[in-house]
């Protein structure tokens, strides 16, 4: 049976992103039915002259809130830039009914800026992306 079909290995693949994106929204929203579909929640810091200064996108889904990206610009790290975006992406998260958010970090990046904020170390993969380093996963309750 498995002769019929054909598999296909490429890079990113927007089209393929979004189909498998809307798979699974409607498998999630027959699985979980009077919960509202996830919603992608982003917050942005520009400067003085527009130019984006700090980011970050997550979403919102059910009772559960989670961070996929936060960057600060090399030229306004230590502006609490960071902070402002976490707060705002939490109250609102907030507002949408989250109890919780969820979030990565690798031992590289900022791992030590969510503990700070309140967020609760729940998993630690050691030697990824490589050896020497970790993916820890973080909690916080709103």
């Amino acid at each position: 049976m498995t002769d019929s079909f054909r598999t296909t290995v490429a890079d990113g693949v927007p089209a393929l992103d979004q189909r498998l994106s809307d798979e699974l929204d409607r498998h999630n929203a027959a699985a979980t039915p009077g919960t509202a579909a996830a919603r992608e929640l982003t917050v942005q810091v520009h400067d003085a002259d527009g130019e984006l200064a700090a980011g970050l996108s997550g979403w919102t889904w059910g009772v559960a809130a989670g961070i996929g990206m936060t960057w600060v610009r090399d030229d306004v790290r230590g502006a609490h830039l960071g902070s402002r975006l976490l707060e705002e992406f939490e109250a609102e998260a907030r507002r949408r009914g989250c109890t919780h958010v969820f979030v990565t970090s690798f031992t590289f990046q900022a791992p030590g800026f969510y503990e700070r904020h309140g967020y609760r170390e729940i998993f630690r993969w050691d030697g990824v992306p490589v050896v020497g380093h970790a993916d820890v996963h973080f909690r916080k309750d709103l």
